[in-house]
């Protein structure tokens, strides 16, 4: 048998990422600027919609009202403003009126209709009550893209002064298409400012240019190469443009999160004195098999998003799936043969000797910072009760505003105060009787007389919270009714009316749509999903963090302490986003109420980052406990060791987030500074004091697992060092998982009945770990 302190032959995997390195770069750099090519104009085949359940009520009858009866669905709003005259003077009507002639002529329009034109029962609704500004209403046709190109056509020849009037443009064909404008820009804007950001924090961390360089490239081939991806979705389903966003943060976190592990285990290896090819070797043994485990538990949290029928939210589980599993397959293909061909230049162009002097520990990591995350992790262990329910207080304080969540839709308070729909949708609001645009229609099919019209309007007319009632307009076997709620467009008030008049009996069937039954059914999709989706996260969470460290309680931990830390994240979501505190500073207009899909997205994401620095943290602390059996000194290594790293990991996905965060659009920055926040606490927070401290109070019982998975995970388990626990245990018992002294490799032989080439690679690799020195500069 081979002796253990051999170099193992290199193995499969190895061989094949790193026998022609660079044949592997160059097919990656032909790929890549195919990516470059396939994903051009992604942004503009991409919608802004998709909150509405496809399936819903409220989405069959706004289907069937645009069909039947377009003129219900107005979705351009002109808001003429006459100034200091009235609306009713002679020159601003016939102007308007000429206005609206014009529109109506124009291809891809339909459904034009005005305050000057409307009925006597309809016109007040149109006219403000100052009486200077009056609205022309009209539907454009066609999908989200043709929609866009029309409003584009349209807008310099509607938008400006004409003759008495100014026109400005609104509606939610205005709205979406503004937003989608705005978000396009703002991530240009973020993208140059988190990128040369990025590239100076990762010097810092590696002193050396030449591995600087490494995880930003990654980062940027799976960024395009996801939008080739995306690109590719929009011809078979509908893509949101908020995905982009996402596709950039993901890309470039993830992706630096991976190539930091992988280089900075390789350049331990290269100080150790192994030759490149060998530290490849172990390199991708240890933290290559912890980057693919990260990396998929990271796609099984953005996976659940798939369960939800909202086309937003699945966009984002197309984007985010893509983007981590073309980051990992970067990280695990591309870096490698790079790394190879660098060797020991990866260390090359050293910009930190500008500002060191003297002792080169500075560079290495070694010394100081090391020392210090080990003694915070014994100064945590020793104090554990205090430290674990301390922790866990602050935390939960930290998320108590979020109980008083309300949930909304997304509007024009979405956009920054100064876009052009946001000014025309306040005006409305604020100006004009009843909030047009803000009621529900009642689609009524089936035959029906005038006298069961008329009753069934009465007996609406009646119920609470209803202004007025128009109509019904009848076409065929097909009516509708408007219902004006008082209130607010989406207050408690317009969604208890709702499944008022869907209980109300009528001689015919009936259907509800609006605003408010858009977010009733919103809402009720969510809800009735959500559990499922957890469900599917957390069980198949367990499944894989057990693979990784074959303990029953381990996985238990991981997934109670990654959901505890997204606590700040949603209690200041609340506080900032909803309640409207600090909104001056960071420049946005709060609309009361947290729009219903972004809680699920935050989660999802933030869940998933968490999880990947827990497995990366897991991995590190198993493989000591593996090599020694000592599980104080095993979780004081493990933080030790990884601490500064997931740390500056952390702090980089921060910036590449809050860059994303700087966005106009409220949703976006809500996204971002959140998901920054939920990945600092995580990584400054949960895995430096909460993971040691309830770690230690679980003693050597973290490892434990039944008789039954014990033997399953000997079978289909692995870890970081290489070898599942048949090979670091010699018996079968209860006692194996707890009790060191049942260990035959912990001296550093082979366990009975080890696989050659198997557990030596191993305890190669991690007898050294422990008095291993860092990366030198």
């Amino acid at each position: 048998m081979t002796e253990v302190n051999t170099p193992p032959s290199p193995g499969g995997w190895t061989r094949f990422v790193t026998a022609r390195p660079r044949l592997s770069l160059l097919v990656a750099l032909v790929l890549t600027a195919l990516a470059v090519v396939a994903g051009s104009g992604v942004a503009d085949r991409l919608g802004s919609g998709g909150w509405e359940d496809p399936a819903a009520e409220s989405t069959y009858a706004t289907k069937a009202l645009e069909r039947g009866f377009p003129d219900s669905q107005p979705n351009l709003l002109l808001l003429l403003d006459a100034g200091s005259a009235s609306v009713d003077d002679p020159r601003v009507a016939s102007k308007a009126r000429a206005l609206a002639g014009r529109l109506a002529a124009e291809k891809g329009v339909t459904g034009v209709g005005s305050y000057w034109q409307a009925p006597p029962a309809a016109a007040p609704a149109l006219r403000a009550k100052d009486g200077h500004e009056a609205l022309i209403a009209a539907r454009l046709t066609g999908d989200e893209k043709q929609m866009g190109e029309t409003l584009d056509r349209l807008a310099p020849e509607l938008r400006g002064t004409h003759g008495p009037v100014e026109v400005r443009l609104g509606g939610q064909v205005a709205v979406r298409h503004e937003m989608q404008t705005i978000i396009q820009e703002d991530l240009t804007r973020a993208e140059i400012i988190a990128l040369p950001v990025t590239l100076v924090l990762l010097v810092m961390v590696f002193g050396s240019a030449v591995a600087a360089l490494l995880p930003l490239g990654i980062g940027i081939v799976a960024i395009l190469g996801t939008n080739a991806i995306l690109r590719g979705l929009t011809s078979f389903t509908d893509v949101s443009v908020f995905a982009m966003n996402l596709t950039t943060a993901l890309g470039l976190g993830l992706a630096i999160d991976y190539a930091l592990f992988i280089v900075r285990r390789f350049r331990e290896e290269l100080s150790e004195g192994a030759d490149p090819a060998t530290a490849i070797g172990t390199t991708l043994r240890t933290a290559g098999r912890t980057v693919l485990f990260s990396a998929l538990t990271v796609a099984v949290s953005l996976a659940a998003m798939l369960l939800f029928p909202q086309y937003f939210l699945r966009s984002f589980a197309y984007a985010g799936i893509a983007v981590v599993l073309l980051a990992a397959a970067a990280a695990l293909i591309l870096l490698p043969a790079a790394l190879i061909l660098l060797g020991h230049r990866v260390d090359s162009l050293d910009l930190r000797r500008l500002f060191r002097r003297g002792d080169r520990r500075a560079s290495t990591g070694s010394g100081e910072r090391p020392t210090a995350w080990g003694r915070t992790a014994t100064l945590v262990m020793r104090r554990a009760p205090f430290f674990a329910l301390g922790t866990t207080a602050v935390l939960v304080l930290l998320g108590l505003p979020f109980l008083g969540v309300k949930f909304g839709t997304a509007d024009d308070r979405q956009l920054p105060a100064s876009a052009e729909s946001h000014i025309v949708q306040q005006h409305i609001r604020e100006g004009f009787p009843g909030t047009p645009g803000a009621g529900l229609e009642v689609l009524a099919e089936g035959r029906a007389t005038e006298t069961q019209y008329t009753a069934y309007k009465e007996r609406i007319a009646e119920l609470p919270g209803v202004l007025r009632v128009e109509g019904p307009l009848v076409k065929g076997d097909f009516a509708y009714f408007t219902v004006q709620p008082r209130g607010e467009a989406v207050d408690d008030g317009a969604q208890r009316l709702v499944g008022d008049l869907r209980a109300t009996d009528a001689p015919f069937d009936t259907k509800v749509t609006g605003t408010a039954a858009v977010l009733v059914d919103t809402k009720h999709a969510i809800g009735e999903r959500l559990p499922w989706a957890l469900a599917f996260i957390a069980v198949v969470t367990l499944f894989l963090v057990f693979l990784l460290t074959g303990s029953l309680i381990v996985p238990l931990q991981a997934v109670a302490l990654n959901a505890l830390s997204l606590t700040a994240m949603f209690g200041a979501v609340v506080w900032v986003f909803q309640d409207g505190h600090l909104s001056g500073l960071l420049g946005f207009t709060s609309p009361g109420s947290i729009e219903t899909t972004l809680p699920v997205i935050m989660f999802c994401v933030a869940f998933g980052l968490s999880m990947d620095y827990g497995v990366f943290l897991l991995s590190r602390i198993k493989e000591e406990y593996d090599r020694t059996g000592d599980h104080e000194s095993a979780v004081r290594h493990g933080v030790e060791r990884t601490g500064g790293l997931i740390t500056a990991a952390a702090v980089i996905l921060a910036v590449v987030m809050v860059a994303i965060g700087t966005s106009r659009v409220t949703n976006t920055k809500m996204l971002g500074l959140g998901i920054a926040l939920a990945v600092l606490m995580d990584a400054m927070i949960v895995r430096s004091l909460l993971v040691p401290a309830v770690m230690r109070l679980t003693g050597r019982a973290t490892w434990w697992a039944p008789a039954p998975l014990r033997s399953f995970h000997a079978r289909f388990g692995v870890s970081e060092g290489g070898t599942a626990p048949a090979d670091r245990h010699d018996t079968g018992d209860e006692n194996s998982t707890t009790d060191p002294n049942t260990r035959t490799d912990t001296e550093g032989a082979t366990a009975p009945g080890t696989a050659p080439g198997t557990a030596e690679g191993t305890v190669a690799d991690t007898a050294t770990d422990a008095d291993r020195v860092p990366t030198r500069g």
